[in-house]
């Protein structure tokens, strides 16, 4: 966990059966503990304290009242810190691991209900229809206003096998709709690929876990394979990809980087939180003694043309990927402007077995670009006939659009060379794209896909000539 004992960890939001990527360190500024603490705000906490203890209408444990000032202070500060419950941090731990219990839903809070970030892939939440966007604002027969978010999370998690009826209010339905769910084992499949037609691969990374970047080079290796030689060009789709382990992000990119090229860099106000991270097997390798699984991937990948697909659940591990691969020319990036998450968080355990997710640092594309509150901007404009807004009752929620999100400390920045603004546009036809179902990712319907493989033929021709 050499890595881990300083990188953070860069998922999103909280994840109701479906836990991220952690880290555990030990902040301390010394010019911070230096600082006088504020005798008259202290003094006040304990007025308050106090008087709920004497007055409140119910008998209130001490433990109760502090469990949840220290929610409270960390649920204040921005949308990714929380306070995380014994329940809450033991399957934060299990959670990388890619095998989790409950719906698969990635959620956050927003004007006192749950809002939904992103279903996870092949999960019940998934197949139930949730879309990203969906607010929930009743579980079984409780509402959630006035719930935090964990005790939300903590309600649609259970035993495998259970149901639960979530009240859904989604945009341009006239009124709110219930969703019956059976709750399950997650086990997310991290890496997926296949050859869409002779020489054209496909990977997509559905989240970044402790196994990413070592199942990627067996997915690279088996394309290849069964290619009979190398490609002529490969898709990497990382369209609904919420995030997770920094060092599945820097693996996936040292896979078509060269070796020490920069990935990303981090600052902070701690010198922990200040790091430069590489295409080197010093930050993405888990300890010395493992082996480099990148050394087996075909020499091609390296040069192979390539086009990462991205959308607006496109998130923090995989925006790093998608931006140092932009900012390096190694991929035309296509499809729509990303979620993001231009921050780090740091798990630090708090010795009962509780803890808390602290935003400790924002990370940096490798040209300098913050993609706070912003996201990556794809080279060409794809957007999903399905998704577009043309009555369609999905909405894309980014992290702009979250409550009390960081501001983004370098909006001027821009991208390096980036030229003019390219679009591909939609098909001119008379089909009410309203009623589109979102094609499933990779197949043959997938409209975004269609386009990147007939781009990367169009390619080849220029390459040829």
């Amino acid at each position: 966990m050499r890595l881990l004992q300083k990188a953070g960890l860069v998922g999103l939001g909280l994840i109701a059966g479906v836990s991220i990527s952690l880290n555990y360190a030990a902040i301390a500024d010394n010019e911070t503990l230096a600082t006088p603490l504020p005798v008259e705000e202290l003094r006040a906490f304990s007025e308050v304290f106090g008087r709920i203890k004497s007055d409140y209408v119910e008998p209130v444990t001490d433990k109760k009242l502090i469990t949840d000032a220290i929610a409270g202070m960390l649920n204040g500060l921005d949308p990714h810190s929380a306070y995380l419950d014994a329940d809450a941090f033991k399957e934060l731990q299990v959670g990388t691991h890619g095998e989790f219990g409950g719906l698969g839903i990635e959620v956050g809070m927003e004007d006192g209900v749950v809002k939904v970030i992103s279903p996870i892939e092949d999960t019940p939440a998934y197949q139930a229809g949730i879309k990203p966007g969906d607010f929930i604002i009743k579980i079984d027969d409780t509402l959630i206003k006035g719930m935090s978010l964990n005790d939300a999370v903590k309600r649609m998690r259970g035993k495998p096998g259970s149901k639960i009826v979530l009240t859904i209010i989604r945009k341009n339905e006239p009124k709110p709709f219930e969703i019956t769910l059976v709750r399950a084992i997650i086990k997310v499949q991290s890496v997926k690929s296949r050859l869409l037609e002779s020489g054209y691969g496909f990977v997509r990374i559905t989240q970044f876990q402790e196994m990413t970047g070592q199942n990627l080079a067996t997915a690279l290796e088996k394309l290849v394979k069964e290619n009979k030689g190398p490609l002529k060009g490969l898709v990497l789709d990382l369209r609904n990809d919420p995030g997770g382990l920094l060092t599945g992000a820097v693996a996936v990119s040292s896979a078509f980087l060269p070796r020490d090229a920069l990935v990303v860099y981090t600052e902070g106000r701690t010198e922990d939180a200040k790091m430069r991270l590489t295409a080197n097997p010093d930050n993405y390798l888990r300890s010395n003694s493992d082996k480099d699984y990148l050394k087996t991937v075909p020499d091609s990948i390296k040069s192979v043309p390539l086009i990462v697909l991205v959308n607006a659940g496109t998130a923090s591990a995989s925006e790093i990927v998608a931006g140092a691969l932009q900012d390096h020319k190694r991929a035309v990036i296509m499809g729509e402007q990303t979620f993001g998450k231009g921050s780090v968080q740091t798990v630090l355990p708090l010795g009962n077995g509780t803890g808390i997710k602290l935003t400790t640092a924002r990370y940096y594309t490798p040209g300098g670009r913050s993609i706070q509150a912003k996201g990556i901007e794809p080279d060409i404009l794809v957007e999903d006939p399905a998704s577009v807004g043309r009555d369609s009752g999905i909405f894309r929620l980014r992290e702009a659009d979250l409550n009390k999100h960081l501001i983004n400390d370098r909006p001027s920045h821009k991208k390096l060379d980036n030229t003019g603004d390219n679009t591909l546009s939609l098909p001119d036809t008379n089909e009410d794209t309203s009623k589109l179902a979102p094609a499933e990712f990779g197949s043959k319907n997938d409209y975004q896909l269609n386009q990147a493989l007939n781009l990367l033929k169009g390619m080849q021709i220029l390459q040829g000539k």
